[in-house]
């Protein structure tokens, strides 16, 4: 098969993770990764030697868990070309019981996000941030907190097939119909940009950027994702209930979950000393 029919291939590939409704993070970033391999290949003959060449040079360049989505999405193309003999193991991780601190956003960092948006007179982001928070959807859910999911305290959101109900805590429920009187806003997405269209991802994130340095908080660690973890972690702290927490945020399998529900090495070193093993 030559590159020209690969390139084709590709074309009908995204076409089908569009149709599964794969969000558009995800179909960019398959994207990416195939024709990065295509690159690698370099008009040679596509063969499990060629593959395994390419993992190797994944590995020199990436992280483990960098390489292991990497080679997802080009395990996933394989298969979509039937040509599933050219797919590649995966690499072994050990999950590891904690999390970088460095990484981890705390609930009095996330207060301070808040407060910093209220100083600058932004309620719309203050709310925003509350709102991810507060009920653990992805920012590309963001979409589905409208006028009328406000009103009847809760959203249906349907993403990657899959269709859940969340609901609003009734503090954020009252701050949201405040908000949505004060913008004169009666129906649709309720964060909207100056023309009406539903912010995006990169809108959200930069605004938040910009928040890190009034609020103290480092840069690193303010990001709409680390929100849904910060709500899973409080979320699991009180209800203890790995299963439930998993239908809320929409994970199809518990390991998914477990990944957001890892505590700092400070309280994971607490826990230690608690055992009093030690003389």
């Amino acid at each position: 098969m030559t590159m020209i029919n690969y390139s084709m291939q590709l074309e009908k590939y995204i076409d089908y993770l569009q149709n599964e409704e794969r969000s558009i993070a995800t179909v960019c970033q398959y994207e990416r990764d195939v024709l990065r391999f295509f690159s690698f290949l370099n008009l040679k003959e596509l063969t499990k030697d060629a593959v395994l060449q390419y993992k190797q040079e994944l590995m020199k360049a990436y992280q483990p868990v960098s390489v292991n989505v990497k080679l997802s999405a080009l395990n996933s193309f394989f298969s979509f070309i039937g040509r599933d003999d050219l797919k590649l193991k995966l690499l072994k991780i050990q999950r590891s019981v904690y999390c970088s601190e460095e990484k981890e956003l705390s609930k009095s960092e996330y207060f301070r996000l808040i407060q910093a948006a209220e100083k600058k007179k932004n309620k719309r982001l203050a709310l925003l941030l509350q709102t991810i928070c507060g009920t653990g959807i992805r920012v590309s859910e963001l979409k589905y907190i409208t006028a009328a999911a406000v009103n009847c305290g809760e959203a249906v959101i349907q993403l990657k097939g899959k269709t859940r109900t969340i609901l609003l805590p009734k503090k954020l429920q009252k701050k949201l119909k405040n908000y949505l009187r004060r913008e004169r806003i009666v129906e649709g997405p309720v964060f909207i940009t100056r023309t009406g269209r539903p912010l995006d991802r990169s809108n959200i994130w930069k605004m938040m950027k910009n928040l890190c340095r009034d609020a103290g908080v480092d840069a690193k660690k303010v990001f709409p994702h680390n929100l849904r973890h910060l709500f899973a972690r409080c979320f699991y702290s009180i209800d203890k209930d790995i299963a439930r927490l998993a239908d809320i945020l929409g994970h199809s399998s518990i390991n998914t979950t477990r990944i957001y529900i890892i505590t700092s090495g400070t309280e994971h070193r607490r826990h230690l000393d608690a055992l009093r093993l030690v003389v």
